[in-house]
């Protein structure tokens, strides 16, 4: 059951408003809303965030939403997020230190 409609309009105000190159965690997002609530964010997320620039949400670890790895990768080329590779060059994650946004 996706989150209620205030809480939903509140998050999807607070992703869309992330600057191209920057990202937030889910919990990021939620402690902007003065909520706890970082599961909730991820459920508007997978129900409403199409609309929204949804890869500039992603884990505490800094990965992208699991199965949207690749379409993530492509909007963090095209904007310029600071990445960060693992040593054989088959996985990435955002570099929260550089690119989280407040």
């Amino acid at each position: 059951m996706p989150p209620s409609d205030d809480f939903t309009s509140a998050v999807l105000e607070v992703v869309a408003s992330i600057p191209e190159g920057h990202a937030m965690s889910y919990g990021d997002v939620a402690a902007t809303l003065g909520s706890r609530a970082a599961r909730g964010v991820g459920q508007v997320m997978a129900y409403a965030g199409g609309d929204v620039p949804w890869w500039r949400v992603v884990r505490a670890s800094g990965h992208p939403a699991p199965g949207h790895e690749q379409r993530a990768l492509e909007h963090y080329e095209a904007e310029g997020t600071p990445l960060i590779w693992s040593r054989d060059g088959s996985s990435f994650r955002v570099d929260l230190r550089a690119a989280r946004w407040m």
